[in-house]
């Protein structure tokens, strides 16, 4: 090895950073990840209570790899689009039963239009320059897909990249959260914490990361920070990146998707079932539905959601305003004093985390191509970018991730691990 102390750094304890470390294993290299925060699993991070502050699904559960880990682990799983009463509220009140069919009619249209747009062979453009409109839920329904699922305004998002990234069922929770599964994953990995990069130079041949801890050398590196990060300049580059991959990284911008956990004392809510789903509908211009999830497990928890351009603004606002946004919503639909007697919250701010800044990706209209751009190898395999943003069909999810951080150790080139 020479000078080298290990055949691949990775930089990043995060999905991508294990599966990167795992792969790199079972192909036979050495490895070693550096991870800024003092804990691992990047955006899947489930505390000590079962609550899961970033990812909390296993989307499209039959092509999720990690559906496989978690079945062999023996973690239970439940289905939750099974289990949830979906609840919509509309006009001061709960929708009737044709309300709610006509809301998911409304959803039916909405991709419809989007995958027929997408295919008519025009120019990307904002995905909602083909939304519906006009319909009775067609305004919620793209509020809906776009910022409280997408953690972005669809006219923020390539029309290509969010049709081509769409997710199908089943979608899976884990009893145990999803952050346990990461952390149950990376057990034996060569992790080292609290181990922030700031510098990272590639252009010899090999690659040296400097931080608190002086100075690395490897082979190769792959790095899974994510697109927030590196659009800031967290990690300095010597040599600068290539201009596709700088336009790449700032064309890949994270969203924001914020996650509020009320306890619930007796008798505040009606008797919902396990993971019952509340919207509200759309009240009038420039109003932005945040939307609920009562009960996980049948636990005394209300789940607030809060996304897109509003999170950015209550997150600059810092956390009491998150918290008091949410009260009125509650308030909106249960009544002031059942939003008073809500227990005090947990409250998740992925935006103002300098390991992330912000939740998950999207593509800018026009910028389906910034994912592959991004996965290329560089310097002849020396270095190569992982991460839920680099996947072209999973990305913003775990699954894309996983996958990116496995292909990135297998598209490590021979040169570039000696």
């Amino acid at each position: 090895m020479g000078t080298h102390e290990t055949d691949v750094l990775v930089v990043g304890a995060g999905v991508a950073g294990i599966a990167a470390a795992r792969a790199l294993r079972a192909r036979g290299l050495s490895c070693l990840v550096l991870e800024a925060k003092p804990r691992i699993g990047g955006r899947a991070f489930t505390d000590a209570t079962g609550f899961d502050h970033g990812a909390s699904w296993l989307h499209q559960a039959n092509d999720n790899p990690l559906t496989a880990f978690a079945e062999a682990l023996g973690f239970e799983m439940v289905d939750h689009d099974k289990l949830r009463q979906r609840l919509l509220f509309t006009e001061g009140r709960f929708a009737t039963q044709a309300e709610r069919r006509a809301f998911s009619e409304a959803e039916d249209r909405f991709w419809r239009v989007m995958e027929a747009a997408a295919a008519d062979g025009l120019p990307d453009r904002a995905a909602s320059e083909a939304a519906p409109s006009g319909g009775r839920f067609d305004a919620l329904v793209a509020h809906w897909e776009g910022a409280q699922i997408c953690a972005a305004e669809l006219s923020r998002m390539s029309l290509h990249d969010f049709t081509a990234t769409a997710l199908d069922g089943p979608n899976l929770v884990l009893r145990r959260g999803l952050g346990t599964l990461l952390t149950t994953l990376a057990e034996g990995l060569p992790i080292r914490l609290g181990a922030g990069v700031s510098r990272l130079e590639w252009g010899g041949d090999g690659v040296v990361a400097e931080g608190a801890f002086g100075l690395i050398r490897a082979r190769a590196g792959i790095i899974t920070v994510s697109t927030g990060v590196l659009a800031q300049g967290g990690i300095a580059f010597s040599p600068i990146l290539p201009v596709p991959v700088l336009e790449a990284i700032h064309a890949l911008p994270l969203g924001l998707l914020n996650k509020l956990a009320f306890p619930i004392p007796p008798g505040v809510l009606p008797e919902f079932g396990p993971f019952a789903s509340l919207r509200r509908d759309i009240a009038g211009p420039g109003d932005r539905p945040i939307s609920w999830i009562a009960r996980p497990y049948g636990a005394p928890v209300m789940l607030a959601f809060i996304g897109g351009s509003l999170a950015w603004e209550l997150s600059r606002a810092g956390p009491a305003a998150a918290e008091a946004h949410a009260r009125a919503e509650f308030a909106r639909v249960f009544g002031a004093e059942a939003a008073r007697a809500l227990g005090a919250p947990i409250i998740t701010d992925w935006g103002n985390d300098p390991a992330f800044f912000g939740s998950y990706s999207h593509a800018r209209p026009g910028a389906q191509v910034a994912r592959r751009v991004l996965a290329e190898p560089l310097g002849d395999g020396r270095l190569i970018f992982a991460g839920e943003a680099c996947h072209p069909r999973f990305a913003a999810t775990v699954a894309g991730a996983w996958l990116s951080g496995e292909a990135a150790a297998r598209n490590l080139l021979p040169e570039g691990v000696g």
